[in-house]
């Protein structure tokens, strides 16, 4: 993006953006934004087994963490339960392991789930991750319309830009929409879906992309919902999303300003919502885990810091700051504890959440969040001409789009025309060595045993029955959300209820993209 000029004062900005609180929500979606609560500072972790995680989200929670963000290791989200062949070497490695409710019950032991905001960053298997939640959530004597937090369920970014899916794209959807269906129904205060800009982002994409193909998800999904005569009111306003938090102070401010409008706008005018709640932007930010450094590792605090008071400036509802040793390893607990005093000193001791919107009135800022806001609106209209953003993501559009900007953005590095401190400038002859958090192998052996001994006590009966009850429900077009949590009680496992998915829905397989 091109520096922006400095541009004239607007007579009628005042009109046109609004107040904080106000259609179309540019300056925030509260009144009085962080004077009357601030954001909620969830930590993302996870990690081994599900009982060295919960020893450090009890440790976040003591050390003032208000939300828990769960990473699940990447056998979890693919469905594959840990002594799966194509499992070996990656259980328990860049997040827990999950495969039954034994695992979510140690993983929430002594979690007072009708008081902490739970958010789970899985998609193909959302559906059954969230039965898991609220089967542990019974357990605890918890109903499950006490519950708060949110499932990212946004299996189009998968498509896109991570590559954790399952099933082709037409029975991924049916999911999605099945979550929030049910969740509509049983879970009301849950949010459905985070619809996620931050990997987008970390694939390459620029701010702008960022926001358009965001939004062009958000569209995809709530035509899906449509398709399923579901209202725009009673799906839109569970609806959250997911941004990333970059070095470009100013733009990113304007980023998270021109992504709010833009939603108010696409939900109100086309979709004709009309509950002020399902105009409302509300998203998460983390800091942006592609531009930290291996190099110079303690620098990265600097960028976090950065990060995180441009999403604060922004508006953020949710805030998880990366840890200074993440471009090496999984963060360890005094790396964690530094990202969250970081979100601390600038909740208490910046100043920064004192005013409801401090960048409101800059002319560069106004500046910037139109130029981002006018192409985010290209894009969309783009997908929209190209049939919407199924076909794009399968003709390829939306990957080529991000990839190049993504070879651009490295060649100005390795030409030296973007500066990485430590890396293309001021790189020192000796690299610190940082202590960085191992993960045992023997984890992944004492996980599958557990497995080992979880199948030969339950009873298999059951199992078999709530399975099979799982593979005719999908065989039909009724809601998939019972029976998987009926076989999640009955203690099947996250790999045999996807087995039976798989068995009906097929697996999908992605063209090359070039």
């Amino acid at each position: 993006m091109e520096k922006p000029s400095e541009p004239a004062p607007d007579a009628n900005g005042e009109a046109r953006i609004g107040f904080p609180g106000q259609y179309p929500y540019t300056r925030g979606i509260h009144p009085t934004m962080y004077r009357s609560r601030l954001w909620t500072m969830r930590q993302y972790a996870g990690f081994g087994t599900a009982v060295e995680s919960n020893a450090r989200y009890r440790s976040l929670l003591d050390h003032g963490a208000t939300g828990l963000s769960v990473a699940f290791d990447l056998p979890t989200q693919i469905g594959l339960d840990s002594d799966h062949p194509l499992a070996r070497g990656e259980v328990g490695r860049v997040g827990v392991a999950i495969d039954s409710l034994e695992d979510m019950e140690m993983l929430l032991a002594s979690v007072p789930l009708d008081r902490v905001s739970t958010s789970m960053t899985i998609n193909a298997t959302a559906a059954i991750l969230l039965a898991l939640y609220l089967a542990v959530a019974e357990k605890q004597g918890v109903k499950p319309e006490q519950l708060s937090g949110t499932v990212q369920n946004d299996i189009l970014k998968e498509y896109i830009a991570r590559g954790t899916y399952i099933y082709p794209p037409g029975p991924a959807l049916r999911l999605v929409t099945d979550v929030f269906e049910f969740c509509r129904d049983h879970a009301p205060e849950w949010n459905t879906i985070s619809i996620s800009g931050y990997h987008i982002r970390e694939a390459g994409s620029t701010a702008v992309q960022e926001v358009a193909f965001t939004l062009a998800n958000a569209i995809g999904y709530l035509d899906a919902a449509g398709a399923r005569h579901l209202p725009i009111d009673d799906v839109a306003p569970r609806i959250s999303f997911f941004l990333s938090a970059h070095n470009n102070l100013l733009e990113e401010v304007a980023k998270f300003r021109a992504a709010r409008r833009l939603w108010a706008r696409i939900a109100r005018e086309k979709f004709k919502a009309r509950n002020p709640r399902s105009w409302m932007f509300r998203f998460h930010t983390q800091t942006a885990g592609s531009t930290l450094t291996a190099q110079q590792p303690d620098v990265n605090i600097v960028r976090v810091t950065l990060q995180a008071l441009a999403a604060v400036l922004g508006g953020t509802q949710s805030l998880h700051t990366n840890a200074r040793d993440e471009a090496l390893a999984l963060p360890t607990e005094d790396s964690a504890l530094i990202a969250l005093r970081t979100q601390q000193i600038l909740a208490f001791e910046s100043g920064a959440a004192n005013t409801v919107d401090p960048c409101g009135g800059s002319y560069v800022i106004e500046k910037m969040t139109d130029e981002i806001e006018q192409g985010a609106e290209a894009y969309l209209e783009k997908i929209e001409s190209m049939g919407g953003v199924a076909p794009a993501i399968e003709t390829g559009y939306v990957q080529r789009e991000i990839q190049q900007a993504a070879f651009e953005y490295q060649k100005a590095i390795e030409a030296g025309q973007q500066v990485v401190v430590g890396v293309n400038r001021y790189a020192s002859g000796e690299e610190s060595a940082a202590s960085i958090l191992r993960i045992d192998p023997k984890i992944e052996e004492a996980q599958v045993e557990r497995l080992r001994q979880l199948r030969s006590r339950r009873d298999s009966a059951a199992v078999e029955a709530a399975l099979a009850g799982v593979e005719i429900a999908a065989r039909g077009d009724g809601n998939l959300m019972l029976p998987i949590l009926d076989a999640v009680k009955a203690y099947a496992t996250v790999g045999e209820i996807s087995a039976r998915l798989r068995a009906v829905f097929g697996e999908y397989r992605e063209s090359a993209v070039i």
